[in-house]
């Protein structure tokens, strides 16, 4: 008589579940080939795991950063998008989340701080003033546009923008995030070369 090994799924017991039938078909079905079988990539699965979390550090100057700090609290619940984790240090940080007016006095150290950020790493634009110097576009002492210091991924406009647009902005950070080539892409340009 032959003794029928059953299926194993890491931290789920077999024996707990009553009808176990159509995963031990499913399973036959895919090693019908005696093969194991991948449902992906690794970029894709490296890349899920980056953009669902994504840890921010926050140059948050005016009232844009106010607006984010509600993004926190249980209304918006910015965790279950994977991206409630900010840090404080620049070398823990995957992105920049720029909030508010940029003077030419904060434009270096800005600069110094999104260096020291280690690959890959984004910035996301938040604001009239952050995008385009808002309000103070023709003043002497505000940067029209954190673009001409940083390069900038995702723009979030708005004065301030409200907390969905936050959200909208965030998920199209994370889409560029998942059709990125972790792998290979570096070393097939220094082959080329």
């Amino acid at each position: 008589m032959e003794v029928k090994k059953a299926t194993s799924i890491r931290s789920m017991e077999y024996e707990d579940f009553k009808n176990n039938d159509y995963l031990e078909d499913m399973v036959r079905r895919l090693n019908m080939d005696g093969a194991g079988i991948v449902l992906g990539t690794v970029d894709e699965l490296i890349n899920w795991g980056r953009s669902n979390s994504l840890w921010s550090l926050t140059f948050g100057t005016s009232c844009c950063a106010i607006e984010f700090m509600a993004l926190g609290a249980a209304r918006y619940d910015m965790a279950r998008f994977g991206f409630e984790v900010t840090r404080n240090s620049p070398r823990q940080a995957d992105m920049i989340m720029v909030l508010g007016t940029i003077t030419h006095k904060m434009a270096p150290v800005l600069k110094r701080l999104y260096d020291q950020m280690a690959e890959p790493k984004y910035v996301v634009a938040v604001g009239g003033c952050t995008i385009s110097g808002g309000p103070f576009i023709k003043s002497y002492h505000v940067v029209n546009g954190i673009n001409k210091i940083i390069p900038v991924d995702v723009y979030i406009p708005g004065c301030p923008p409200r907390p969905e647009a936050f959200f909208y902005g965030m998920m199209q950070l994370q889409r560029k995030i998942k059709v990125e080539r972790f792998l290979g892409e570096v070393n097939r340009k220094e082959k080329e070369e």
